[in-house]
């Protein structure tokens, strides 16, 4: 019994040590468009989100339910099972994070948490409906939903907004995007910090500590909400950068549009129990938007890579995890072999990243790899110098100083005159 309490405490700690990395990790999907457009000073922002996780995670347990009670069958799933999963899920987050690619801490969580226990106790001990109900359906219909819908809405501030000046509609839309962030927030935190919530109570069930079923204990509830929190305040700028600057330019209208979309989805997710990405739809979002302005573009090789990583969230996760629950049978020594090598992991990761520093000072300015090259017909139409336009007859067309400058060719220079002979 002393083992297990001792490996319980193992499993807790790491759970809020995965919260915390969710938080820095995905605080891109709330503040990197208010960010990338001004509306908010980057600590700003990041103070702010920090705040409103912490009140979302006391905002309802659904999300929590699905990952305690539905994904996996608990009979049989021991606590170093549930420890395996969130080795997978850390990792990943801090591999994506390193790189600056949004990727789902909530599908790196279920990944390795169906990795753990298909080495465990074989296929039969994941709920295979459910997985595909709450988990794989929600992640394709996320992105595209969010992705419609801002781009609708991007379109129609445009519309709406041409009534008025463009000083006065870019400030509105700023007070806007501040709003529609701090609703994002509160949405990650009742959809993501209750991943953590379900993850803890799954492992006190597996322990013994709660019985079969069990809600999450307030304890639980709150030492969540604070590591989410407390990770959010670091800011995550990597993934900050690519999601405000790197996927597409953004205007106020359409960083309002897209908050505004990817917390419609998100908070309707939560409330019907899906475990949905709020990177999938964030991303989507923010994508949809750049979309809905006239002569917007989407940077498509950083997309791409973006799509990858999702695709390869779920099996990465499960991969490092099945692994690390083979190591674990060997017993104590293979949990501390284990536990030594999610450490120098962690800190191998942040060594790294020390080499090239992303923060609040950095954070808005593109890398050059994310600026795409023109394609051929971009190139062509700029080759081409358009001629001056002919107003039309019985029409008139303004003509500056400036135009006559470009298309009347300066005089040709005097020859000066002989000097007379003395």
């Amino acid at each position: 019994m002393e083992h297990i309490t001792l490996l319980l405490g193992i499993v807790i700690i790491t759970a809020l040590v995965f919260d915390f990395t969710n938080g820095f990790h995905d605080t891109a999907n709330a503040m990197a468009t208010t960010i990338s457009t001004g509306a908010l000073k980057p600590k700003t922002a990041v103070a702010m989100s920090a705040v409103l996780n912490l009140v979302g995670a006391f905002m309802s347990v659904e999300v929590a339910k699905t990952i305690s009670k539905g994904l996996i069958n608990e009979e049989g799933i021991q606590p170093e099972v549930i420890f395996a999963a969130l080795v997978g899920a850390i990792l990943w987050n801090l591999v994506t994070w390193l790189v600056g690619l949004p990727s789902s801490s909530s599908h790196a969580l279920m990944g390795g948490l169906i990795g753990a226990a298909v080495a465990s106790a074989g296929i039969g001990a994941v709920n295979g409906s459910v997985v595909v109900t709450k988990v794989l359906i929600p992640a394709v219909a996320a992105p595209i939903v969010a992705g419609v819908a801002a781009m609708l809405a991007a379109r129609l501030t445009y519309k709406l907004g041409g009534k008025v000046g463009e000083r006065t509609s870019t400030k509105g839309y700023r007070a806007g995007q501040i709003a529609s962030a701090g609703l994002v927030s509160l949405a990650h935190g009742t959809n993501d910090a209750q991943k953590t919530m379900g993850i803890i109570t799954l492992a006190l069930v597996a322990g013994g500590a709660l019985e079969s079923g069990a809600n999450p204990p307030v304890w639980v509830i709150v030492s969540a909400g604070l590591a989410i929190a407390l990770g959010t305040s670091l800011g995550g700028w990597r993934i900050i950068r690519t999601m405000g600057s790197g996927l597409t330019d953004l205007q106020p209208q359409q960083g309002f549009a897209a908050q505004t979309s990817a917390a419609s989805v998100i908070l309707a997710s939560s409330s019907l129990g899906f475990s949905l990405s709020t990177t999938h739809a964030c991303s989507g979002a923010v994508m949809g938007a750049g979309l809905g302005r006239k002569g917007g573009v989407v940077r498509w090789s950083t997309a791409t890579r973006m799509f990858i990583a999702w695709g390869l969230t779920l099996p990465a996760a499960a991969l490092v995890a099945s692994g690390a629950e083979l190591v674990m049978r060997t017993g104590d020594v293979g949990v501390a072999a284990v536990a030594v090598f999610l450490v120098a992991s962690c800190f191998a990761i942040w060594v790294i990243s020390r080499r090239q520093v992303v923060d609040h000072h950095n954070v808005n300015e593109v890398e050059p790899a994310a600026v795409e090259e023109p394609g051929v017909v971009t190139t062509a139409m700029a080759a081409v110098t358009v001629p001056p336009t002919v107003a039309a007859a019985g029409t008139t067309a303004a003509v500056t100083d400036e135009d006559l400058k470009a298309t009347i060719p300066a005089a040709a220079p005097t020859p000066a005159a002989p000097a007379a002979a003395v």
